[in-house]
């Protein structure tokens, strides 16, 4: 039997049991929740398709937010996720953290958390839209814009 004691706390608490600072940091910083999806509201199942255009507030080179302290200033439609609404943001690709632990699954391999922080792994597994993405102030959010990348999810 492991020692939960030396566990990380994302295999020992419940997601509404955790600090802020612990629920910050599951995020990975891929940016994937950043970009505009288009629903298909024919499909029955209200498909969505993730697209490369990112909110205004994406640096599309680190794809991490440029003003998230202060992103709803700008970007009131933001959501927050948190414990009591990751289960109804059936947006979020299966690479996010915060979906992984709600649906019973652990931190993938390649996740900052595993790596004293760095993203490097990330970048490598391809799950960040850095350098993959441009901004909705450059770009429209047509069905061309359609991508099928950021719902890979290894590990």
């Amino acid at each position: 039997m492991a020692n939960l004691a030396n566990a990380p706390f994302w295999q020992v608490k419940s997601l509404s049991e955790m600090t802020a600072s612990e629920w910050e940091s599951l995020c990975d910083g891929c940016g994937k929740c950043c970009l505009h999806k288009l629903i298909d509201e024919d499909d029955p199942a209200e498909t969505v398709h993730y697209t490369n255009v990112a909110c205004r507030l994406l640096d599309c080179q680190t794809g991490r937010c440029s003003d998230y302290r202060q992103r709803f200033k700008s970007v009131p439609e933001c959501v927050v996720i948190r414990p009591e609404n990751v289960a109804e943001l059936d947006y979020l690709p299966d690479s996010c953290a915060y979906r992984r632990l709600a649906n019973g699954r652990s931190l993938p391999s390649w996740h900052p958390l595993r790596h004293n922080g760095s993203q490097e792994p990330m970048q490598a597994a391809g799950m960040s839209v850095a350098g993959r993405v441009v901004s909705e102030t450059e770009a429209q959010v047509t069905t061309a814009a359609i991508v099928t990348w950021p719902l890979a999810d290894c590990d």
